[in-house]
Parts: structure tokens; C-alpha cells; sequence
């Protein structure tokens, strides 16, 4: 799990660093707000600990910049200021979490681990997952979701539903189906791939936002609807 401490604080910021390391986190810090999006953008960390205020500047400012990055942190604002309507504010600007200083490291550690698992949930983590339309597949987990939701499927289903997203807009022939989902290089049953890729269509929800298509005398092809 890779965190991007962003606080002015050098003291504090290197302090969460070693804590967060011996945890065994990879930790970057940035001191200066200017080189956030910069900094969060070349190391495309999976949780941004960002503190609310670098001096007189106020961080959301910069959080509808860091939620627009093609890999999005999940953020947790840190504040002084312990008041509904500053955390009320941080959460609508686009925080996933907040926590006011003081705070005690055992509960920063309990949060980051809390957003860790809804990266994982979400499908979100960068890296062991493969994604086309709204479809994730967790490849550690063997887990294939479309907006959070999980879909049931097979073995076979999930071999052959990772081949193509891996593959996605490209046409697939029968004998290389074959020879990646079933290992075989002939074609003992003539119609078992049209069989599972039947079943992977009727298992494809409508907001997966991706087409399943039989190319007759070529293959098959996912690929995003239009």
C-alpha cells in the first residue's frame, strides 16, 4: 500500500513517515501544496494523508484536482480545528475521511487500514486488477464486480471472462479461447465456447457498459458499448 503524506509540518510528515514504514506502508512526502497534484500524479499513491491547511492555504482547494487523476488516492484530511462544519466541508469538497489533530497513531493506522479495504472492496487498488467499462476483476481475489456488486461466476466463467477483458476490443478466435481458458488445442465439442460465452453475457449486467459479441468466421470480442 503506497500513502503520499502531504502536510508542511516536515516534523510531523517525517514522523508519520517512520511510523508508517515500520507498519510496513511505502511512504513519499510533500511539504509544499503547489507540487501535490504533481507529486500525486508521478507516484499514483493509493491513500493521500493531506493536511487541511499549508499555512494560510486550504488544501480543498486542490482535492477536485487530485479526484480527477487517472489513479485517484483515496484521501484522509487531517485539521486542527475539531468543527462539524470544517469536516462537513472537507467531506462534500471530495475528503473520503477526516481526523483532527491531535490524534493518536493507533487510530490513523485504524482508518488508513478502513480506507485500504474499501480500495480493496471497490476495486480501486492499482495493483493485481484488470478493468474494461465499469467491469473490475480483483485477479488476487478472483473476484470480477461491476459498481461494487460481485458477479457469480464459475471457474471457467472467470478464466474466460479475464481473458477478455485482458484482450478487451480485440476479436479472440475459438482456438485461442480454447487454448487459454481450456488448455485443449482441439475442439472436442464443437459449440462449448458459444456455450460459456452465452452464459457470460447473462451474466454481464446492463450498467457493466461493455458488449459481448460473436464476429462469425472470427471470434468474439468485448469491447465498451457505444
Amino acid at each position: 500500500m503506497k500513502i503520499l503524506i502531504a502536510d508542511d509540518e516536515k516534523q510531523l510528515s517525517g514522523f508519520l513517515k517512520r511510523g508508517l514504514e515500520a507498519e510496513g506502508f511505502e511512504c513519499i512526502e510533500e511539504n509544499q501544496m503547489q507540487n501535490l497534484v504533481v507529486t500525486a500524479r508521478q507516484y499514483s499513491p493509493d491513500i493521500l494523508v493531506l493536511d487541511r491547511m499549508f499555512g494560510s492555504d486550504d488544501s480543498i482547494t486542490v482535492l477536485d484536482s487530485l479526484k480527477n487523476l487517472p489513479a485517484k488516492p483515496f484521501i484522509l484530511l487531517l485539521t486542527a480545528v475539531d468543527d462539524v462544519k470544517d469536516r462537513v466541508e472537507g467531506l462534500k469538497a471530495g475528503a473520503d475521511d477526516y481526523l483532527c489533530k491531535p490524534f493518536d497513531f493507533d487510530e490513523l493506522l485504524a482508518r488508513l487500514w478502513a480506507l485500504s479495504r474499501r480500495r480493496s472492496q471497490t476495486g480501486q487498488l492499482h495493483d493485481d486488477t484488470v478493468s474494461a467499462g465499469n467491469l473490475v476483476i480483483q485477479t488476487d481475489s478472483r473476484l470480477a464486480l461491476v459498481d461494487e456488486t460481485e458477479l457469480s461466476l464459475t471457474k471457467l466463467e472467470y478464466d474466460l471472462l479475464l481473458y477478455l477483458v485482458e484482450n478487451s476490443a480485440k476479436v479472440l478466435s475459438r482456438e485461442r479461447i480454447l487454448s487459454r481458458v481450456w488448455k485443449s488445442h482441439s475442439d472436442p465439442l464443437t459449440n462449448i465456447v458459444d456455450v460459456y460465452i452465452s452464459r457470460l453475457r447473462k451474466q454481464l449486467p446492463e450498467n457493466s457498459g461493455l458488449l459481448l459479441e460473436t464476429l462469425r468466421g472470427n471470434g468474439y470480442r468485448l469491447r465498451p458499448k457505444n
